[in-house]
């Protein structure tokens, strides 16, 4: 089936953040990168960030194989480092991003964001790229007991906000947030994606799926 086809009258979209709204996904890997090399070295080696986009910080750090003092330092280091880069400019918007998103919030839709960042990391991007003010709520990997590709995420915000998955589009780009959506009952659209993910439509970017919004828009007059 078509994207167009897919998101007619649906109502409720859910949308990830990183490396799907925001270019962010070099900035992470940046401060990752420069974290591990500050407070575990042994590891910069073997560590690849693609690997593991879509998984929350801790999650990042306990694929490393860390514990304990150590890990629990990497996290609040990474952190830190990211929200510092985000505050100086270095992650933008991707092309279309703020086009679908005053789609739907004129076009009788709801917005929702569901991101595996932590609370204090999403709240620095949504200020510095001027995206707060779309969304009617916000999940955050702060909120759930485990992250993407778990389906709770998606399954706790449907509940949180009283969203029928039937009424719902999720828009994600890596496949651990593909496979919490699908996995979840929803349907899900992959942009940014070289490969596409089992069980979501790949579309080319987030222009395209504004199309598809527009081209709704035009049918309906």
């Amino acid at each position: 089936m078509s994207p167009a086809a897919l998101v007619t009258g649906r109502r409720a979209w859910l949308c990830d953040l990183d490396g799907t709204l925001v270019d962010s996904a070099p900035v992470h890997a940046a401060a990752f990168r420069a974290a591990i090399a500050e407070l575990a070295p042994s590891a910069l080696g073997s560590f690849r960030y693609d690997a593991h986009a879509g998984a929350t910080t801790r999650e990042v750090v306990a694929g490393l194989g860390l514990g304990g003092d150590v890990a629990e330092r990497l996290v609040r280091r990474k952190q830190r480092l990211y929200r510092e880069y985000v505050e100086v400019g270095r992650v933008p918007l991707f092309p279309g991003a703020r086009r679908l998103l005053g789609r739907l919030s004129t076009g009788g839709r709801t917005a929702y964001l569901v991101t595996s960042g932590s609370r204090g990391s999403v709240d620095r991007v949504l200020a510095a790229c001027s995206l707060g003010g779309y969304f009617s709520g916000v999940l955050t990997g702060d909120d759930v007991l485990s992250g993407k590709p778990d389906p709770a995420c998606y399954r706790q915000a449907c509940e949180r906000w009283s969203v029928d998955p039937d009424d719902a589009v999720v828009v994600e780009d890596s496949p651990h947030g593909v496979a919490s959506a699908v996995a979840a009952g929803l349907v899900t659209l992959q942009v940014h994606a070289a490969e596409p993910a089992a069980g979501a439509v790949q579309v080319r970017d987030l222009d395209e799926i504004a199309d598809c919004l527009d081209r709704e828009v035009s049918v309906s007059e």
